[in-house]
């Protein structure tokens, strides 16, 4: 039986994930804004034979509510097996260049808030010597492109605070899984204009995201084929790179 904590859990990979981990005996702690959203997941999971499925609302980018909600997941679970970190949004690009406290504001929502997560989880399953952690980042992170660089800012200061905390926590047993998407059919990337043979399922990408998890990778592309796509994106010098349309 695992432990399972989901921050972002109505996001459409989290709640892939979710169904593939109940066909595993798993207990669930859900954490999302929309307690809605949240209770048609839990009547979700709980149909697929989950036996306990605890709900709680928070904004994880109201940093001060972190403490307690780790509070509470543990005071339920007493130690948790799996953490997955998958809240998040899309910035409007153009918006943001307008807009300081907009750019800030996802800056918080795709980057502070998940540092200020990982941190405090860091400091539980230091305590406990075990478990695993696992957060979703993006290719976006990769490389600082025009059309997102603001999303991509936030979504590298994850990848780059992961490499290291990575480090500390394998001292303890504990590993850390840093998942780099690329392009996924959910609500957040409707209308977007995205190359179809580019676009992946939240079901393909959970699947992998979980394996990666058992296997206790590193970082992991999903799909595959983005781990090649972005290595000739670094490879492109500055001097072409700046006057490139991505």
């Amino acid at each position: 039986m695992k432990r399972i904590l989901i921050i972002g859990a109505t996001s459409a990979i989290a709640t892939e994930c979710a169904r593939i981990w109940a066909k595993e005996q798993s207990q669930f702690f859900l954490v999302a804004r929309d307690l809605q959203k949240l209770s048609e997941i839990s009547a979700d999971l709980e149909a697929r034979g989950v036996s306990k499925v605890c709900q709680y609302a928070m904004d994880a980018t109201n940093i001060d509510d972190h403490k307690s909600m780790l509070e509470a997941c543990i005071s339920e679970f007493h130690q948790i097996d799996i953490a997955l970190i998958a809240h998040g949004t899309l910035p409007d690009q153009q918006n943001c260049e307008r807009d300081v406290e907009l750019t800030l504001k996802e800056i918080s929502s795709n980057g502070t808030s998940v540092i200020a997560l990982l941190t405090i989880f860091a400091a539980q399953f230091e305590k406990q010597k075990c478990g695993s952690i696992a957060v979703i980042s993006s290719v976006a992170g990769d490389r600082g492109r025009p059309s997102n660089y603001v999303y991509g800012a936030a979504k590298a200061a994850v990848s780059t605070f992961c490499e290291g905390l990575r480090a500390r926590m394998f001292k303890v047993g504990v590993s850390l899984t840093t998942i780099k998407p690329g392009f996924v059919d959910t609500p957040m990337t409707k209308g977007l204009n995205l190359p179809p043979q580019l676009l992946s399922t939240p079901q393909k990408v959970a699947t992998q995201i979980v394996a990666a998890i058992h296997r206790r990778d590193n970082t992991i592309y999903t799909p595959k084929f983005w781990s090649f796509i972005m290595v000739i994106i670094r490879l492109v010098p500055a001097f072409i790179f700046k006057r490139a349309n991505l």
